[in-house]
C-alpha cells in the first residue's frame, strides 16, 4: 500500500518560487540574493562571498573600540539623570530619595564591577591597552557619584555649616563677664 501524495500546498513550500521578471533598472539591495533553481549557480555564489576570518589584530582592535564604549556608556546617562534629579526637587520625598539611592547605588556597583565588565575583552593583544579604559570607566562612575553628592547637598542633607555640627562644640569660656548691677 502506498502512500498517498502530498497535498499541493506541501509541494509549492518544498519547491523554490518561479523567477519574477524584474526590471533592469531596479538593482537588488546590498547583500539580497536571489534564490535559484540552478544548484550549480547558487553554490558558485556561496563560495565567492565566503569572507576570511579576521585576524587578530583586526579582533583586538575591534575589542578596544568596543571596550572604550563600555567605558562611556556611564557618561551617556548622565545628561538624563542629571534632568531627573533636578525636576524631583529638593524636598524629602519618597521619589527624591529613591532617585538619590540610585545615583549612588549605580555607580558605586558600576565601580565594583569593573573587571568584570570588561573581561570578555581581555586578550594578549589588548592587556596593556585597556588600563586607560578602565581608567576612563572609573572616573566616569565617580563622576555619576559626584553627580548623587550634588543632590544630596542640594536636599541639604551634607552636613556643610557650623550648625551641622554643634553636638561637637565646646561651649566658650569667656574671658571676662558683666554683672549686671541693680
Amino acid at each position: 500500500m502506498a502512500a498517498p501524495p502530498p497535498p499541493q500546498w506541501v509541494l509549492e513550500l518544498n519547491s523554490p518560487p518561479t523567477a519574477k521578471s524584474k526590471s533592469a533598472s531596479i538593482p537588488d539591495p546590498p547583500g539580497f540574493t536571489a534564490v535559484s533553481g540552478n544548484k550549480k549557480q547558487q553554490s558558485s555564489s556561496k563560495t565567492a562571498t565566503v569572507r576570511a576570518p579576521p585576524t587578530t589584530a583586526e579582533m583586538d582592535t575591534l575589542k578596544l573600540k568596543k571596550a572604550w564604549e563600555v567605558a562611556l556608556a556611564p557618561v551617556k546617562q548622565l545628561p538624563m539623570t542629571a534632568i531627573m534629579m533636578y525636576m524631583s526637587g529638593n524636598s524629602l520625598q519618597i521619589f527624591s530619595i529613591m532617585m538619590v539611592v540610585m545615583a549612588f547605588k549605580n555607580p558605586f556597583m558600576g565601580l565594583l564591577a569593573t573587571n568584570q565588565a570588561f573581561e570578555k575583552f581581555e586578550s594578549p593583544g589588548t592587556n596593556g591597552q585597556l588600563f586607560m579604559v578602565k581608567a576612563v570607566y572609573v572616573a566616569m562612575q565617580i563622576l555619576a557619584l559626584a553627580l548623587g553628592v550634588w543632590k544630596v547637598n542640594g536636599m541639604g542633607l551634607l552636613p556643610t555649616t557650623r550648625s551641622d555640627w554643634l553636638a561637637w562644640e565646646t561651649r566658650r569660656v569667656p574671658m571676662e563677664t558683666a554683672i549686671p548691677a541693680f
